[in-house]
């Protein structure tokens, strides 16, 4: 269970859109947060690896790690 709290505009604007459409405002919490999730995720492992970048290999050191060269 999660709880938020939302300014004021936000939330009215929420509560219009649900009582708009018939749908409640939980109804579109969870749908704003499952299609953009994966965005947030993305961006926050991107600024991690910008704080702390792994050491880098040569495109020759990855495929033979990968074994496609011999």
């Amino acid at each position: 269970m999660t709880s938020l709290r939302l300014d004021k505009e936000t939330e009215n604007r929420l509560a219009h859109l649900a009582k708009a459409t018939g749908r409640t405002k939980t109804f579109y919490i969870r749908k704003l947060i499952e299609e953009h999730i994966d965005d947030l995720e993305d961006r926050y492992i991107a600024e991690e690896r910008l704080e702390n970048p792994a050491k880098r290999v040569t495109s020759k050191e990855m495929r033979q790690k990968l074994g496609l060269e011999h």
